[in-house]
């Protein structure tokens, strides 16, 4: 059943969840992982999977049987042909980045953390930003799955369609993922074009920004007009590198992202009152840049700010209210925010449990720093999302319950049919997924 690794604390990355499971295993095949299934279900233990540990709900929380992903982390197959790569469930994306290097290929949007599992990041939904393209599940052609009953299985579009439509974004509800096989792309370059720019100015012009950008994104800081503005465009990797210089870097994406952040949120934390001051000062520093690199080294950036998350997709008209409403809720209600918001966007796509699903999307995350309180600012930034029917990420932090979740996705109740067929004895539940999935 795979070499057992003791039965040591789990903690996730942020410290917002902790697990204290029964045993935890670190199988190395498929048959291992499948193995520790089938004993987990002898013993009447509930088993969860768990990678890299960066979603801030307790999707991964174990309660039984942790099965730690780490030990199935290997290339299966590459076509550079077909574009088609298929690898263990357990390898993290900045490691799958490198194996895509070697074939001239490359995943065709990504998210700003490559730290993550690959089998993670699309049971959770994490996505990119692309007003063109769509989150990591949409890439996904084959699964190979174990299920509850210890069997495994292929499912694909054709094979086992209706678990296949279900499994590509799980949860991990419905069995632990062993392979993955993604449709890859040509390798590209991007153009980063960075600079700051006012809120209202952002605005006025969203739809053209959106429209005109590969890759559009930006953050506002709370209790200032400022935002810093993103614009990732695609060329062939025939364009000539213009990475920023070792020095360009490292202040960057080093000192001002990480060493200056950490230090003007710790003077937030312990002199609250300076938080709008040190917002102000934040957007200055971060200035305008320009730089063009292979499409990972720009998508994705490291982050060592340890921080609390709560993100919503919203329908894309929704935005700019949203956005206004927000601004003069933290004024009103006094909150102290020391971290950006967010905003990224997504083409409408049609896998079940999505939060792009059947619309144009955009996502709108919050964060406070881990020091200050974030219950009451998410709470309140939760109501505004509530109000135009927004959908929380899967893996970041929410409140909503399976009753709620059910009126915001069409197929919310042929997920739940699928889970019935193969998981009836919730072999793969756990605290978070019945509140909601139900139980």
């Amino acid at each position: 059943m795979g070499a057992a690794v003791g039965t040591s604390l789990w903690q996730n990355w942020s410290g917002t969840e902790h697990a204290d499971p029964a045993r935890t295993v670190r199988p190395a095949s498929a048959g291992e992982l499948a193995a520790a299934v089938a004993a987990a279900a002898s013993d009447g233990l509930r088993v969860k999977a768990v990678g890299a540990g960066h979603s801030f709900s307790g999707i991964a929380v174990a309660e039984g049987v942790q099965v730690d992903m780490g030990g199935l982390d290997q290339v299966v197959a590459v076509d550079p042909k077909s574009g088609l790569v298929t690898v263990e469930a357990g390898m993290p994306l900045w490691r799958l980045n490198e194996v895509l290097d070697a074939h001239g290929l490359a995943l065709e949007n990504m998210g700003d953390i490559d730290r993550q599992t690959i089998s993670g990041a699309i049971s959770t939904g994490t996505h990119g930003t692309g007003d063109r393209y769509r989150g990591f599940a949409w890439q996904v052609k084959e699964l190979r799955l174990v299920l509850a009953d210890g069997s495994i299985v292929h499912c694909t579009e054709f094979e086992r369609p209706e678990l296949f439509a279900a499994a590509r974004l799980g949860l991990g509800a419905l069995g632990v993922i062993a392979e993955v096989t993604l449709q890859c792309v040509p390798a590209f370059r991007l153009k980063a074009v960075e600079r700051p720019e006012r809120l209202e100015t952002v605005l006025d012009g969203l739809d053209d920004l959106v429209a005109e950008n590969d890759h559009f994104e930006f953050y506002w800081f709370p209790h200032t007009d400022r935002t810093l503005t993103k614009r990732n465009n695609r060329y062939a990797m025939s364009e000539p590198s213009r990475a920023p210089g070792r020095l360009s870097y490292w202040w960057s994406e080093g000192f001002t992202e990480n060493t200056l952040f950490e230090a003007s949120n710790r003077v937030g934390a312990r002199f609250p009152g300076m938080v709008p001051r040190l917002n102000r000062l934040a957007g200055r520093v971060w200035s305008a840049r320009e730089y063009t690199d292979v499409s990972h080294k720009v998508f994705a950036s490291p982050r060592s700010v340890v921080f609390r998350e709560m993100e919503y997709a919203l329908p894309r008209e929704a935005l700019p209210g949203v956005l206004l409403e927000l601004k003069a809720m933290v004024e009103r209600e006094r909150h102290l925010v020391s971290f950006p918001v967010e905003v990224r966007f997504a083409a409408a796509d049609d896998i079940w449990l999505s939060t792009a699903h059947g619309r144009r999307t955009a996502y709108v995350a919050v964060h406070q720093y881990h020091r200050h309180d974030h219950e009451t600012y998410f709470k309140d930034c939760a109501a505004i999302f509530d109000a135009v029917d927004g959908r929380p990420h899967w893996g970041k932090m929410h409140a909503l319950n399976a009753k709620k979740l059910v009126d915001r996705y069409e197929r919310f109740e042929d997920f739940l049919a699928v889970r019935d067929e193969v998981d009836p004895d919730r072999r793969f539940a756990n605290p978070y997924l019945e509140r909601v999935l139900g139980e």
